[in-house]
């Protein structure tokens, strides 16, 4: 029995075994590094060193030298850190009854994302980056430059991309291309309140635009290299750009790509210019190179006629036979014209060439007509003979011309100018395309089934348009905002069902389109049957059924500092500034001590000296009820995460040492399981606490003012869920959540508005989180307004009509309810060790994950 709720699967491609973040380390045992080390080397200009084109010159093109002509890119990992299938979130809000036997289960956990989730640990052990599992859709959190590189060499996918759609920072301003909450897009350039928090987002700044438009050059440069490896031969990579950069960026598109292989510069039009002293602008731009433009992959697209744009085309009209030119009256109320009769127009029948054949006395109507000098006829006499038969020929003018109806072709091709959709009409990031112009890019360069790349994700529109039309997807940022926005747009996005081309449910084989007639004067002279066009955006739909997006992972990028020989220096400069990042800490900590978040309460250090371990880099003394006590700190990474590896190192260290009461835990963001356990935990002798860096302590130097806060480090609070059991069912509650606001300067305590959504993985294996049920309490409900919709339309659909093996759905009001609060829908109790994973996912981005055993 088919399903009325579905989504797309690929299940023809495959993609290699990664490990999950819990696996992280497990890799290495077929790892593809060679002698603990391995970097990706391209040329940094492939194709103006071979004399094809002009070369663009800018402040360190080529490194330190100035002529270091490779690219050498660290190879890292990327791990699963989410599995996500919205057919197995929306199951939860109906109910199924049948007149057939029971519908299987089509939502398992297999049959959604391959085999990945059911090999024991020698198998994954053995078979990462090895074994094959079946294809899921990417949304990746890391710096673009890297996951391509990774995905490049370590995953093998060169030329396995068919289209790359880039859409980079337009400049360098100082604030315009992020934002600081996932319901806040009011970012105002230069302000610093507007001033992302993310430590990944600050690196970035600074690293990529340290050289002002020279690093912006390079930053574009060196992910377009690896573009162009990464695209199949018929490939395409379109990157938009506004006029600001345009010449420059085409510049280095021409060094890559070569200009042999430039396509067009499409222009999109805005609906209104941006405020300037001088001439306004009011477009953006896309440039289109292929990686090889002789074997381009290319669907031409088309446009359908306005009405109104008819009547300006076509400005005569025939009805009954008879023809003439229409009214002023008819022209306004083109609506009931187009009932009346059909539109024409008159074209010109000379060639624009002399073709011997094709060059004749014809009589027409009692008046013989000769051809223009120097030109002939369009077609042969037996042509001009057959439009004349079929009454395709007009002499009302001083010329014999060719009649051509509207709906001989009601459509035409796509210039390189398009008009009115310049930016998106719903935007849910500061910086976001328009669906249109991306799905028109996507639908003239790919085929379904084809793999779509942007390392560029912002609010996920590529990933949002590649997954309506059926195409596979690869979308990276390294902003926990904007990956929290694809994800959450992702995850609610209803799509209209398409009818399959093949029965089977093959998704190479395309969608079943629209077509329309192309009848020609050529094909009406020579009596040929006319061509037919396909309307690529046209797919059939099913209106009986509601799509939702296919499985997807959620993966997050290795971090680690470079080892490479050749960039020993850089690694010597990472220490050093390591060392003064610690000196920095501690001067914090003398001097600001530790917030307690929840009891607002501080501790003053006496003193804090740094210390040379690998777990613990600093020992400090302070005055508690029991006199002066010694703690023990670990400082977490500048640019990064504190991993849960590194914490039990320093853990043990604290253990062996047996002198301190406290292990201080810093950092600016914690792996999700070392977030979600208790963070504040008795080992016996000493208390371990997670210590929040205010993201203050990075901006120094960015920011246009010193912070003012005093609270540099504050204690991060006890997530507070609770498990209900009733029968053989539980259910999970959001009591409170102690998140601490960076913009307040505050932790709140209790608070669950600051709640993006959070997600319940009901059967956690400790390695793989599988979301099986989200909650978006503090987000907006006209995404599920959507699934509402569709399902009502499903319920009333099957309702109404009385047929044999329908599949009735109704709806689940009181699971529609939960979707905006804090507590989950009924779990059922399967053993006695069961585990419920818990994450929660605040406006700004940051995670806490729980996990609770079912006694």
């Amino acid at each position: 029995m088919a399903k009325q709720v579905e989504s797309i699967k690929h299940t023809t491609t495959t993609r290699p075994h990664i490990p999950s973040k819990e696996e992280a380390g497990y890799e290495d045992a077929n790892s593809i590094v060679k002698n603990g080390k391995k970097v990706l080397e391209l040329s940094k200009n492939p194709v103006t060193h071979r004399g094809q084109d002009p070369e663009l010159y800018w402040l360190n093109k080529y490194g330190k030298d100035d002529r270091d002509e490779l690219l050498k890119v660290d190879i890292r990992s990327l791990y699963r850190h989410e599995h996500i299938a919205p057919e197995t979130l929306i199951k939860n809000l109906y109910k199924a009854t049948e007149t057939q036997p029971a519908q299987l289960d089509l939502f398992s956990v297999n049959t959604l994302f391959g085999n990945a989730l059911e090999k024991d640990e020698i198998e994954k052990v053995s078979e990462y980056y090895q074994h094959q599992d079946g294809w899921t859709n990417r949304l990746i959190q890391g710096d673009s430059h890297l996951v391509m590189a990774s995905l490049l060499e370590r995953e093998g996918m060169a030329g396995k991309v068919q289209t790359i759609y880039i859409d980079p920072p337009y400049g360098i301003k100082y604030g315009g291309n992020w934002q600081i909450k996932l319901n806040n897009r009011d970012v105002k350039d230069g302000s610093d309140e507007a001033l992302t928090g993310e430590p990944e987002q600050i690196k970035a700044f600074r690293d990529t635009w340290e050289l002002g438009i020279h690093s912006y050059l390079s930053y574009l440069r060196d992910r377009l290299l690896i573009a162009k490896e990464l695209l199949t031969e018929s490939g395409s990579c379109f990157v938009q750009i506004s006029d600001e950069n345009v010449h420059l960026v085409r510049n280095i598109m021409d060094e890559v790509f070569g200009s042999e292989n430039f396509v067009s510069l499409i222009i999109l039009k805005k609906t209104s210019g941006l405020g300037t002293s001088l001439l306004k602008s009011v477009y953006d731009i896309i440039i289109w190179y292929g990686k090889n433009k002789e074997k381009l992959k290319y669907r031409q697209l088309f446009k359908e006629f306005e009405e109104s744009d008819l009547v300006e085309l076509y400005p005569s009209i025939e009805i009954d036979k008879k023809r003439r030119p229409l009214t002023s009256e008819e022209k306004l109320n083109f609506k009931q014209t187009m009932k009346t009769g059909t539109l024409y127009r008159t074209m010109d029948l000379s060639s624009s060439g002399l073709t011997p054949s094709c060059v004749f006395d014809f009589e027409y109507n009692g008046k013989t007509y000769q051809s223009l000098k120097g030109k002939s006829w369009k077609t042969n006499l037996s042509g001009m003979q057959k439009l004349s038969s079929i009454g395709r020929l007009d002499n009302s003018g001083s010329t014999l011309r060719f009649i051509r109806y509207a709906n001989d072709f009601p459509v035409a091709e796509y210039s390189n100018i398009w008009d009115g959709i310049g930016g998106a009409s719903d935007k849910l990031y500061v910086v976001q395309t328009s669906n249109e112009a991306v799905k028109r890019c996507l639908l003239m360069t790919t085929d379904p089934g084809d793999l779509v790349l942007d390392p560029t994700c912002g609010s996920g529109t590529t990933a949002y348009v590649a997954e309506q039309w059926g195409r596979r997807w690869i979308t990276i940022d390294t902003s926990r905002i904007a990956l929290n926005i694809a994800k959450t747009r992702l995850m609610t996005a209803v799509f209209p069902f398409y009818n399959l081309y093949d029965e089977n449910g093959d998704i190479r084989q395309g969608f079943k389109y629209k077509t329309v007639p192309h009848i020609t004067l050529k094909s009406l002279a020579n009596d040929e049957p006319p061509a037919t066009e396909t309307l690529y955006d046209q797919p059939e739909q099913d209106k009986k059924k509601l799509r939702v997006s296919g499985p997807f992972t959620v993966e997050t990028l290795q971090n680690y500092e470079p080892t490479t020989p050749e960039e020993l220096d850089d690694e010597i400069r990472v220490n050093e500034e390591e060392g003064a990042f610690e000196e920095h800490i501690k001067q914090h900590l003398l001097s600001a001590g530790i917030k307690n978040g929840t009891k607002s309460e501080m501790v003053v250090f006496r003193s804090v000296e740094l210390l040379a371990g690998e777990a613990l880099h600093a020992e400090g003394f302070y005055q508690s009820e029991k006199g002066e006590e010694k703690a023990y700190f670990h400082i977490g990474p500048k640019f990064g995460t504190v991993s849960k590896k590194l914490v039990s190192d320093a853990i043990k260290q604290c253990r062996q040492k047996g002198d301190a009461s406290w292990l201080v835990i810093l950092g600016f963001s914690f792996e999700s399981d070392i977030e979600g356990g208790s963070q504040s935990t008795s080992m016996g002798t000493f208390q371990v606490d997670k210590v929040r860096i205010h993201d203050d302590l990075l901006q120094e130097g960015l920011k246009k003012k010193p912070a003012k806060s005093a609270a540099s480090f504050v204690t991060i609070g006890e997530t507070d869920i609770a498990l209900h059991k009733e029968g053989n069912t539980v259910s999970v509650e959001i009591r409170g959540l102690d998140i601490y606001d960076p913009i307040q300067d505050v932790v709140k305590a209790r608070n669950v508005a600051d709640i993006a959504y959070w997600m319940v993985d009901d059967d956690y294996d400790g390695s793989n989180f599988v979301v099986k049920q989200v909650f978006f309490c503090g987000g907006d409900k006209s995404e599920f307004d959507k699934w509402r919709k569709g399902l009502d339309n499903l319920a009333k659909d099957t309702t109404k009509k009385k047929v044999e093996k329908t599949l009735k759905i109704e709806i689940d009001d009181e699971a529609f309810e939960r979707l905006y609060g804090h507590i989950s829908h009924p779990i059922e109790v399967k053993n006695k060790g069961q585990k419920i994973a818990v994450r929660v996912i605040s406006q700004f981005g940051e995670e806490i994950m729980k996990v609770l055993s079912v006694k």
